[in-house]
């Protein structure tokens, strides 16, 4: 039976370019440029929701579960792209945050066709890498539709995993298949059905705010720094150099010294030099305080 789309806002035609291709350079970007607004307040619409998922997020995380992101094509590689930034801005292990994309890590770059339309992919690309109750899932789809993401969704609730759908149409049927429904409502696209433009800028936005809250939540940040950035390179090393000068009122020379006694593990810098102690104290304390630098301190930071 031939899918019906006509009822989804994303592939409906947009009365404000049925002329697209005879506008010019600037008056293309204008028009895009008013379309991307709404994206930003169709997010705004649906907070609340959001901030459920990230408190679920950030309870899965300390509960050792993972969060796992899956999708097909744009969708599946915004997933992807906001997992694989989670370990050099929050320190985190790389197996925390995962993002399956329909097709497997080729479709990145290059499309696989079909594979959105499984109805087993999803469920076994979630027991390939070997899914548990603790896990949280999100099931990403422009459209709400996409099979992939269905199946495996139904998979994760069939197992006892939390989980959270993001679509960019009402009453989608991955919000059904969820416990937590997410449906910015971006409407049609500047270049009808092309998902990658407002409904992908909610996507990514969203995606944003949950790993980003969540991370914080579980003490990835202090005050509004990355405390647990890996200095792998001289820019990150420069960064968390900048970091310690800001908080702790030191000189870069301190600074530098700090990071080499504690291995150049951020936060333990930043106790020993509000605390006037050593690495393992600071390891210690920060232990008791599950990572949170607030707690860490004795006294308030200056």
């Amino acid at each position: 039976m031939m899918v019906d789309l006509s009822r989804l806002t994303t592939e409906q035609r947009n009365p404000a370019t049925m002329d697209l291709d005879q506008m010019s350079p600037l008056e293309i970007a204008a028009v895009m440029n008013r379309e991307d607004k709404k994206a930003v307040l169709a997010v705004q619409q649906v907070l609340p929701q959001v901030a459920t998922a990230i408190q679920w997020v950030a309870d899965s995380l300390r509960q050792g579960g993972r969060l796992i992101y899956m999708g097909a094509g744009t969708s599946g590689r915004l997933g992807v792209l906001d997992a694989v930034e989670c370990p050099p801005t929050f320190g985190s292990a790389p197996e925390s945050v995962v993002g399956l994309i329909a097709g497997g890590d080729c479709a990145f770059v290059k499309a696989v066709e079909g594979a959105e339309d499984s109805c087993t992919l999803g469920a076994e690309d979630l027991q390939r890498i070997h899914l548990q109750p603790p896990d949280l899932v999100i099931g990403l789809a422009a459209s709400g539709r996409t099979p992939y993401v269905i199946h495996g969704l139904r998979y994760a609730r069939s197992i006892g995993c939390k989980t959270v759908a993001i679509a960019c149409n009402a009453g989608s049927l991955i919000g059904q298949e969820a416990d937590l429904a997410i449906e910015p409502v971006t409407g049609p696209e500047v270049l009808t059905g092309s998902t990658r433009l407002k409904a992908g800028t909610a996507q990514k936005l969203i995606l944003n705010m949950i790993s980003t809250g969540s991370m914080v939540h579980i003490g990835k940040a202090y005050q509004n720094l990355m405390v647990d950035v890996q200095l792998t390179n001289e820019k990150l090393e420069v960064r968390a150099q900048n970091i310690l000068m800001e908080v702790t009122d030191c000189s870069r020379t301190e600074a530098a010294g700090a990071l080499q006694r504690c291995s150049g593990n951020v936060k333990q810098a930043i106790v020993t030099l509000l605390e006037h102690c050593g690495p393992t104290e600071a390891h210690i304390r920060l232990e008791q305080a599950q990572g949170h630098i607030r707690q860490a301190l004795k006294q308030p930071e200056p």
